[in-house]
């Protein structure tokens, strides 16, 4: 049985505004270091532009027929954009992941945190900051604290929006999520989970 990584997210993961999201999205570069070293995962790239905690709810089920034996969660920055109360982000994401460990119990989830960027420090930046280690404790999964590290808000990796990497900004994201992921990689196969 092949083993499948879902990256379940919104622009983030789908490569907003990059000439060709295929080749250059994070799941892109990620399946490319996987074929390098030879592990045998088929990546799944389930990122949809403006997805909310909330709106990803109702296409779970859909991204969870897939299987996955690693799921990983990117959501979070739609919502702080409109305004959406924390209360309701932390909810929301606990849904998604309740739901994933009932349906793929087998899974391995791994959580991509986002820092806020400067502009919106002050603005209940508090109230959000703690949402993705909360989870990650809660839950005992795996967390990336700041998967735009390094990127956000640099404005010489992003795009004119201030919001969206450019492809060397995707490159420095996926480079801080391959860590974590590869750790996830090598427990399994020595749990011998397939």
């Amino acid at each position: 049985m092949e083993n499948k990584i879902v990256f379940f997210g919104d622009s983030l993961m789908a490569g907003y505004g990059l000439k060709d999201p295929s080749s250059a999205s994070i799941p892109a570069l990620i399946k490319v270091r996987l074929k390098k070293l030879g592990l045998n995962y088929s990546v799944i790239n389930a990122g949809v532009s403006g997805d909310t905690t909330a709106s990803a709810l109702s296409r779970l089920d859909q991204a969870l027929n897939e299987k996955p034996a690693i799921f990983i969660l990117e959501l979070g920055a739609n919502d702080f954009l409109r305004g959406i109360s924390p209360v309701v982000i932390l909810s929301n994401l606990q849904l998604i992941i309740s739901r994933v460990k009932s349906t793929s119990p087998s899974a391995s989830i791994l959580l991509l945190g986002i820092e806020l960027p400067d502009w919106a420090t002050g603005w209940h930046h508090g109230d959000y900051s703690g949402i993705f280690s909360a989870l990650a404790e809660k839950n005992s999964i795996s967390l990336v604290p700041s998967f735009l590290k390094n990127v956000a808000g640099i404005r010489a990796l992003n795009m004119y929006d201030g919001v969206h990497p450019l492809k060397e900004g995707y490159q420095i994201a996926a480079e801080n999520i391959w860590p974590e992921l590869y750790r996830i990689i090598q427990e399994r196969q020595g749990l011998n989970i397939q």
